[in-house]
């Protein structure tokens, strides 16, 4: 298994609270491709960050040594439409409750 920290970088500072209405639509979809991923065992948590220097998302995935992370990434629909990017960083290992 490999195990990354993936960090969803908006377009701008204040994306949260400037989203138009596709900017919108297209989180909704960011939201259950993550919840997805989620349900089938890749990804181990995700959330929000807010940071006063502009909020962004924070995903912990638990892959297969087969798969790509950056092609699984790719595949969100958030990234898919332009609208930010992913920074990738590898971990150790990952331990979790439960």
């Amino acid at each position: 298994m490999k195990y990354y920290l993936c960090k969803f970088i908006p377009p701008r500072a204040n994306f949260l609270t400037t989203m138009s209405a596709d900017e919108q639509k297209w989180m909704q979809q960011h939201g259950d491709f993550l919840n997805e991923l989620l349900a089938q065992g890749l990804i181990v948590a995700h959330g929000p960050v807010i940071d006063e220097k502009g909020g962004y998302g924070v995903s912990l995935y638990q892959i297969p040594d087969e798969q790509n992370i950056a092609a699984i990434t790719a595949e969100d629909p958030i990234v898919k439409n332009g609208v930010g990017h992913y920074e990738h960083y590898s971990m150790l290992h990952l331990k979790a409750r439960g």
